[in-house]
């Protein structure tokens, strides 16, 4: 008897969105299930970057490098929306890396990735004009260079949606609770974490993608008695209100080794990260230490010219990074690159493990565990992710501000931060979001900022959202906007109108 599946994938994050994406599009049937919330964990708790690392070079991580690289321009064509270009200044610090040794590893960054696009690197004097705004006067030569910038959790959520659309079942709030081989397939229990109830589905392969969990997933559900060893390093952030007018980031040397980046962050704020901490706690509760916040707010310190302290912080945020365990001493050294262990031998159903990755390569991870998996699965077609655009993202990547003057001509209600807004977050699907409106009164309820009933359905019915969290952190950055009362509101709004919206979906 065939298997109600090709593919289960477990895990909601970006690996996993992914994989499920790409696999759809080449004919498995495909279910992806997570037990909370799309990009709930780690996917949304990145720098935010499209980057191929420039410190990794330190660590003669070419390879990854290379990859991450060619993928910027990629993903910006794909979704020119939710990732766009941005321009970092490294400041020299004559008591760290030499200015020779920045000028090698910025040769090779411009010239390893096939950058057609994106500007090349270039000296810049920090101690006049534009950037010697907010650094301290001591700096007065830096390198400026080009990488992205992505909305980590809408890039999960998009190519979720965008695997749903293409028959893909995605179901959030859903716990794998059993998997076990019988005979050619996979026998799975899915337990509704909502409602309590579980279902038995069959698979004929697993995809664990399950981030920090990977490890704990097939010990304690799938049953392996060994795998690749694991590696889970906190990463931590800070966000304060806005350190500097231009729209360069900063991406500062410290002492230790490391790096931190200072970026404008939601127009009037900038981010700042991030750490590597070794991380052995409660994968429920990760959170931020205080130690992490003055080390951020120490090492940012050092460059700008008005100091940055814990009073400062507005807002922070956490995640664990499922690294492969290479045996490095420091967690800052432990390679971010991918590994995939696949268990199939003799004729048993096939399970895939995903350890490790980073947002730029979660496309190129995807395709790699597809290839693994050929013989596994039905393709009906070849590499195809790297043509086809996000949902919302079917316009020209230079072209942003006409989307943006486009929107605001057919709904002249919108002033163009509310328009610009609503297409960076939904690009061409914000008309759907606005329909008919000819007045913003017919948004419906206003929640706070310019957060409408509208929209509020919309990610409700097409994005599963479930709660204000999932709306305000995740779909959106409305989090930093909105108070208390007007969270409450709108946590009060879903409850009693969540079933309703949801049945609304398409």
């Amino acid at each position: 008897m065939a298997a109600d599946y090709d593919l289960l994938v477990i895990g909601g994050g970006i690996n996993g969105a992914g994989i499920a994406r790409d696999a759809v599009g080449r004919g498995a049937s495909v279910m992806l299930v997570e037990m909370g919330d799309l990009a709930g964990a780690t996917s949304s708790a990145s720098t935010k970057l499209i980057h191929g690392g420039l410190r990794y070079l330190e660590y003669y991580e070419f390879d990854l490098v290379r990859k991450a690289l060619k993928e910027r321009e990629v993903l910006w064509k794909l979704a020119p929306h939710i990732a766009w270009p941005l321009r970092f200044i490294l400041p020299h610090h004559k008591d760290l890396r030499p200015a020779w040794l920045l000028r090698l590893g910025l040769f090779m960054y411009d010239h390893l990735g096939g950058r057609k696009l994106l500007p090349a690197t270039k000296t810049v004097p920090l101690d006049q004009g534009t950037y010697s705004k907010g650094l301290k006067k001591l700096f007065k030569k830096g390198f400026e260079y080009s990488d992205c910038w992505v909305d980590d959790a809408r890039l999960v959520v998009l190519n979720a949606r965008d695997a749903a659309d293409r028959g893909a079942d995605v179901f959030t709030r859903t716990k794998c609770v059993s998997a076990r081989r019988e005979g050619d397939h996979w026998q799975v229990v899915l337990k509704d974490l909502s409602s309590g109830t579980e279902r038995a589905v069959t698979a004929s392969v697993l995809v664990n993608a399950a981030g920090p969990w990977v490890a704990e997933m097939l010990r304690g559900v799938v049953g392996a008695n060994n795998s690749s060893a694991i590696r889970l390093v906190k990463g931590s952030h800070i966000i304060v209100p806005r350190q500097f007018e231009h729209d360069r980031c900063f991406i500062f040397q410290n002492g230790d080794g490391r790096i931190v980046f200072a970026i404008p962050y939601e127009n009037d704020f900038t981010l700042i990260g991030t750490t590597d901490v070794d991380y052995q706690d409660d994968l429920g509760k990760v959170q931020i230490s205080q130690d992490e916040v003055e080390y951020l707010c120490k090492a940012v310190s050092e460059y700008l010219e008005t100091p940055v302290t814990s009073d400062d912080v507005v807002h922070t945020y956490s995640g664990v990074r499922p690294l492969y365990d290479d045996g490095a001493k420091d967690a800052k050294a432990a390679t971010r690159d991918y590994v995939l262990e696949l268990d199939a031998g003799d004729k048993k159903p096939a399970v895939l493990s995903v350890f490790g990755g980073k947002i730029t390569t979660y496309r190129k991870l995807s395709e790699h565990v597809l290839e693994k998996l050929k013989p596994h699965l039905p393709f009906k077609c070849d590499e195809w992710t790297d043509q086809d655009v996000l949902p919302g993202g079917n316009f020209n990547v230079l072209a942003f501000e006409e989307e943006v003057s486009a929107l605001q001509a057919h709904y002249p209600f919108l002033d163009k931060a509310f328009a610009t807004r609503l297409i960076r977050l939904y690009g061409t699907d914000a008309r759907s979001i606005l329909g008919k409106s000819a007045q913003l009164s017919d948004l419906g309820q206003l929640f706070g900022y310019n957060l409408y009933e509208a929209e509020v359905k919309w990610l409700v019915s097409r994005e599963w959202a479930r709660t204000a969290e999932d709306v305000l952190w995740r779909r959106t950055k409305l989090g930093l906007r909105l108070s208390e009362v007007e969270t409450a509101a709108l946590d009060n709004y879903l409850s009693a109108h969540l079933a309703e919206l949801v049945g609304t979906a398409a």
